[in-house]
């Protein structure tokens, strides 16, 4: 078997394809999601579970058989201590929660993550060039398929009802993603996976990052811009910063340095200014009496969901509430039909999970952090692009939980195999003893 054999880069082309499929079949109005919700949900066409059956086959064939190869050539693991605090967060987070918590619940979608973040914590290099290309290849599809359905089914893929977007009247753009916001992050992890691996053709590079750009830019998810600007400056700095420092400090590229130190003194006194003659202090005070002021300050509503959330742990303060928590029925008893989760990962963890399966959390994103630091360079800026990317949608979303293979899990495992496959890099081969042809005569 070679180094590039294997079929772990059908992984996210498949979840994908689901994700896409359930919106297609769903005949859905994105206008009127929250109704859908606070309904119990949209109507779940019936050839849905079936495709559904049909990924978890393909996710689970693809993770075992990476898991078969790599113990059938013993070869070494990667990373222990990624492994290790990858098994370590599942255990702490889901199985300690379904086990224990106060509403104990046990599911087989709960061994998926497990399995998929194991196969994953296995790749190589050139398995992860070929999951990065064929994960950027089925997000730019899957993007063109909503840009297209946008003038045909436009109530499919538009939010016209969104009233807290920058430009008044600018509908939201949802494409094929369950709502906005996750269709940011796509477009987000799209524009990255360009960024490392682009496509061949020039000219089809530049329709592509026009298509993802212009796809965040209309999905109107702040958190995906800012997350997408401070991984772009991951990116340029971990690229071209040794590049740009080495320039400044050679005496023949005077004239670089004389233009950056210009720009760092006029970016400065810009700043000095608006803080000396703008009243700062007012201007804040009368965006904070304004409608959107008072969204952003509560992080529009999840202020009231974050008290919910604590008071669970507080009621289950070592194992939590369980897996279940955020379900149509949680939801429908606490008169939030909009709350299907935390909406802020170490929340969601400490009620979900209880203490056990936030010391967890914190754990596995420390040597997350370190991690993406340590292989920024030999990735390319990715893992720590990637990084930035889940902390930043962390404070409000959940994209670290492992409870199913959904939309959460995408960058979170592209994360793992891109650390695992960077640590692979510097794993020497395992050492294979030849045999003699013949036995000798003492």
């Amino acid at each position: 078997m070679t180094q590039r054999s294997g079929f772990l880069h059908w992984v996210f082309p498949a979840m994908l394809g689901v994700v896409a499929l359930t919106a297609l079949l769903s005949g859905r109005n994105l206008s009127h999601t929250f109704l859908d919700l606070a309904d119990g949900g949209g109507v779940v066409h019936p050839l849905v579970p079936w495709a559904q059956r049909l990924v978890s086959i393909i996710l689970l064939a693809a993770a075992g058989e990476r898991i078969v190869s790599h113990l059938v050539h013993h070869k070494h693991m990667p990373s222990p201590i990624l492994t290790v605090t990858f098994i370590g967060y599942w255990f702490t987070t889901v199985a300690t929660s379904a086990l224990f918590g106060s509403h104990r619940q046990l599911s087989h979608e709960y061994l998926y993550p497990l399995i998929l973040g194991c196969a994953g914590l296995l790749a190589t290099v050139p398995e992860r060039d070929r999951i990065i290309d064929a994960s950027r290849t089925a997000l730019f599809w899957f993007l063109l398929a909503g840009v297209l359905l946008a003038a045909v089914v436009p109530s499919m893929v538009l939010d016209a009802s969104y009233k807290q977007g920058l430009i008044p009247g600018l509908p939201r753009f949802g494409g094929l993603a369950p709502h906005p916001v996750a269709l940011g992050t796509f477009a987000q992890i799209a524009l990255l996976c360009l960024w490392v691996r682009p496509f061949r053709h020039r000219w089809l590079n530049r329709a592509a990052w026009i298509l993802g750009l212009g796809v965040l830019f209309m999905a109107q998810s702040k958190t995906a811009w800012v997350a997408f600007l401070l991984c772009a400056i991951c990116m340029i700095a971990v690229r071209h910063g040794p590049g740009m420092w080495r320039r400044l400090g050679d005496p023949r590229e005077g004239a670089f340095g004389i233009v950056v130190c210009l720009a760092g003194m006029l970016l400065a006194v810009g700043v000095l200014g608006v803080v000396l003659f703008a009243d700062l202090g007012a201007q804040v005070t009368d965006f904070s009496e304004t409608a959107q002021g008072a969204q952003l300050i509560s992080m529009t509503g999840r202020d009231q969901i974050w008290a919910v959330a604590l008071e669970e742990w507080h009621q289950n303060p070592v194992f939590g509430y369980g897996p279940s928590l955020w379900d149509d029925a949680f939801r429908q008893s606490i008169a939030m039909p909009n709350a299907t989760s935390a909406h802020n990962q170490f929340l969601d963890t400490l009620a979900r999970s209880g203490t056990v399966g936030a010391v967890g959390l914190v754990i596995y994103a420390v040597v997350l952090m370190v991690m993406s630091l340590r292989y920024a360079r030999a990735t390319g800026g990715l893992s720590l692009a990637l990084f930035v990317s889940l902390a930043l949608l962390s404070i409000s979303e959940v994209p670290l939980i492992l409870l199913g293979y959904g939309t959460e899990l995408f960058a979170h495992l592209l994360l793992v195999i891109t650390l695992a496959s960077a640590a692979a890099g510097r794993v020497p081969a395992p050492r294979t003893q030849a045999r003699p042809a013949y036995r000798t005569v003492s």
